[in-house]
């Protein structure tokens, strides 16, 4: 699995002109979810997002994760992060799993979030959707669960 992690001042996501879900202060999470993946690395992809520290504290160092500063976390589904555009100019989106296959996966990344007592909303899985975000900072991080298991 990998993910875009963006820190945001606000986040929502609409589809077809209506808002499906929308975020105060947070995080705003691009999941794309690979071919072979399963539920281990969801949970531990979700597991080390909720323990990003990465939120200044009262001396303004980044020593606070989403749960010690009330954040809350806006999840999209994104299988082109596993384009590769090593050859050509057309991305290949061969590494990125399925929607039979990723949908699961992505329901539990988000309620595994929700587990840790975080306040999560998300996009529509497979939708087009347009996203609107205040990223602060900026703090944007990439996270590969491949680099670990």
């Amino acid at each position: 699995m990998r993910a875009v992690v963006q820190r945001v001042s606000s986040a929502r996501v609409e589809v077809g002109g209506q808002i499906a879900g929308s975020i105060g202060a947070g995080f705003l999470v691009l999941l794309g979810v690979g071919r072979g993946d399963g539920p281990e690395q969801a949970d531990w992809l979700a597991d080390k997002i909720a323990g990003l520290r990465v939120f200044p504290d009262q001396d303004d160092k980044l020593n606070l994760a989403l749960a010690d500063m009330g954040g809350q976390v806006l999840v999209v589904s994104q299988f082109t992060l596993w384009g590769d555009c090593a050859k050509g100019r057309r991305p290949s989106f061969g590494r990125a799993a399925g929607g039979s296959e990723a949908e699961p996966l992505y329901l539990r990344f988000v309620e595994r979030l929700r587990g840790q007592g975080l306040t999560v909303a998300t996009g529509v899985f497979g939708a087009m959707m347009d996203i609107h975000l205040v990223n602060q900072g900026p703090v944007t991080l990439l996270l590969d669960s491949e680099k670990t298991f």
